[in-house]
């Protein structure tokens, strides 16, 4: 059974960083990324970053150059470090894996990220 773990969410203040991360395990047949979105309140739900197994990486616009995405294959965990944190950057986010032998995509729980003085 696929399980997907989410840590590291919490309040921070603007300017500030956090780091998620998210362990991924059970079986997978082969993954072909992994990566984050988050959603905010009555918002839809969007992709922040994403990393491929060999490791080209995607980033929204609005997080270039403040968010930097990384993974350990052999671990099947990504993390997502989080720098200059904005108050526009609140909201659940959400770990994905695409594993592309099975053509399905799995979700984490979410784990909520508030950035509020």
């Amino acid at each position: 059974q696929v399980q997907l773990v989410e840590s590291g969410g919490g309040l921070v203040q603007p300017g500030g960083s956090l780091r998620l991360s998210c362990a991924a395990s059970g079986s997978f047949v082969r993954i072909a990324s992994m990566g984050w979105y988050r959603q905010a309140p009555g918002k839809q739900r969007e992709l922040v970053a994403a990393i491929t197994t060999g490791g080209t990486t995607n980033y929204a616009d609005s997080v270039k150059g403040r968010f930097t995405i990384s993974r350990d294959n052999a671990k099947n965990t990504v993390y997502l470090q989080m720098n200059s944190l904005k108050p526009e950057d609140t909201g659940v986010y959400y770990c994905n894996v695409d594993d592309r032998g099975r053509l399905r995509a799995y979700w984490g729980q979410g784990t909520q990220v508030t950035v509020s003085s």
